[in-house]
């Protein structure tokens, strides 16, 4: 391993600035990492990761500073000037073409195809074909594939942007394990993530951004997060605190009902029972329908079996406009999908307010504007950039995606993974968000791929495995280790409706 400030470093970033219009994004960051070494990027959303990270390979131009790779000074213009000097990238969002298929994708950017296949193995997918669909795959597939596209090429420098964030906790073991081998074997790592239990597992060092400034630059060891959460903020914090509602249900106060839910593949026989006023936990491992179940009750899919009601109600959704008639509004775990990128802040949040075409006509705009401000500020959204989504940080966008539905009004609202790739200050925004209106009466339903957030923001938790709801009980008993051996389908209980 390379120590910080060596010249033997295989990546030296110094003095590196990028301005977007009014908007500056990085003002004077710096990065080392040497041979063998995994350092974490970290910093609150905003503070400037991706876009280093993206000038780093070339997706982005910087205004000043320099580069040096393997000592000597470099320019890097596009992503594959970078990949041809060793340094690969893997981003927060899939860089796989939807409309393509896996072979196909692999020789746009001319991957070998056997030592792909062999990191899709060994990353515990094991069904892959080369003619699927990227369209018609999960997002944790595609995480996987990006990956094994990266370990493909056998980079000198892997740089990785929130990849385990839409990853259950049997996928990110392997990653974490993948990503250590490599560092053992030589190679360098740059991991950028809000894991803290993550970043002890398999890093070295962490570089903190605030604001566009590199503020930090500390060995890994423990009791060291503390120090790393107060750099990136700029001040000391407290832990968040929630409060349960559990007390308050009674029987009769069911906001919905799903009995027997049956949908694809993988959604076999699902029952629960989601109330008013109640923040309702979703655990699963990779595919074991989650997927399936949030698009059924969002409408995006038809089910094969079982029922749902709503308000004692029996309903049946057969097309999204069905369910958010309903009630029901779907925050999906990629929100790039939810969101009109090239738009403003204020049109995409303003969608829901616009009525189904039929129904068109003179639109009141006062009422339309008073509604998305007051969105906006309850959010605590940074409209710097609203001239184009695109242009705000992760957890930014994420806040649009659901401020669109407080706009609009809540009464069930639907969060696949809300939380996944945003910073420790805005996760903390949304769980106060949520409990918030599940205190005004809506009814949450939250699935996360993160265990610790069952008991921040949770009242009850119901565990799916193999299709089937295998555990339900109270967050405050949602310990990890109950959650995972339910995960991994190790329970003796039977599924019964939560």
């Amino acid at each position: 391993m390379t120590p910080a400030g060596t010249t033997s470093a295989v990546l030296d970033a110094q003095g590196v600035s990028k301005r977007f219009g009014a908007v500056v994004a990085l003002k004077d960051a710096s990065l080392q990492v040497g041979r063998g070494e995994i350092v974490a990027l970290m910093g609150a959303n905003g503070a400037g990761k991706s876009t280093l990270v993206k000038i780093l390979t070339g997706a982005l131009k910087r205004d000043s500073g320099h580069v040096r790779i393997h000592g000597r000074d470099v320019r890097l213009t596009s992503p594959g000037a970078a990949r041809a000097s060793g340094l690969v990238p893997i981003y927060q969002e899939p860089s796989l073409i939807p409309d393509l298929d896996v072979a196909d994708n692999l020789r746009l950017c001319e991957t070998p195809v056997e030592p792909f296949r062999h990191w899709v193995a060994e990353l515990g997918i094991a069904d892959l074909r080369m003619d699927d669909a990227i369209r018609a795959l999960p997002l944790a597939t595609l995480r996987i594939l990006d990956l094994a596209r990266a370990l493909a090429v056998e980079p000198d420098v892997l740089m990785l942007d929130e990849m385990t964030a839409a990853l259950p906790t049997d996928l990110v073991e392997r990653v974490l394990r993948t990503v250590r081998a490599q560092a053992d074997a030589g190679r360098s790592v740059i991991y950028v993530s809000h894991r803290f239990r993550e970043i002890a597992a398999i890093c070295d060092r962490a570089t903190v951004l605030r604001e566009g400034l590199t503020v930090g630059n500390l060995k890994i060891e423990p009791g060291i997060e503390e120090h790393i959460v107060e750099l990136m903020l700029g001040g000391a914090v407290t832990a968040p605190e929630r409060q349960a509602t559990a007390a308050r249900r009674a029987p009769g106060e069911a906001r919905l009902k799903v009995r027997g839910l049956r949908a694809g593949t993988r959604l076999s026989d699902v029952s629960f029972d989601l109330y008013r006023g109640e923040v309702l936990g979703l655990v699963a491992l990779e595919g074991q329908g989650q997927d399936e179940l949030f698009d059924v009750l969002a409408g995006n899919r038809p089910a094969l079996a079982g029922g749902l009601e709503v308000d004692g109600k029996a309903v049946a959704f057969h097309h999204p406009a069905d369910a958010i008639a309903e009630g029901l509004t779907l925050v999906p775990g990629d929100r790039a999908h939810a969101l009109l990128m090239s738009r403003s802040v204020r049109e995409n949040i303003a969608v829901p307010l616009l009525a189904r075409i039929r129904n068109w006509g003179a639109i009141a705009m006062g009422d339309e504007a008073a509604r998305v401000g007051a969105a906006i500020e309850r959010l605590q959204i940074d409209t710097r950039a609203q001239g184009e989504v695109r242009r705000l940080s992760g957890g930014n966008q994420q806040k649009v995606t659901i401020a669109r539905w407080i706009a609009k009004g809540v009464k069930t609202l639907l969060l696949f993974d809300p939380t996944r790739g945003i910073d420790i200050r805005t996760k903390r925004q949304i769980y106060a968000l949520v409990r918030e209106l599940a205190d005004q009466g809506a009814a949450v339903l939250f699935y996360t791929s993160e265990l610790a957030e069952i008991r921040l923001a949770c009242d009850r938790v119901v565990v799916i495995f193999n299709g089937r709801v295998v555990d339900s009980f109270d967050a405050a008993e949602a310990d990890e280790a109950r959650l995972m051996r339910a995960a991994y389908g190790l329970t003796a209980k039977d599924a019964v409706p939560a």
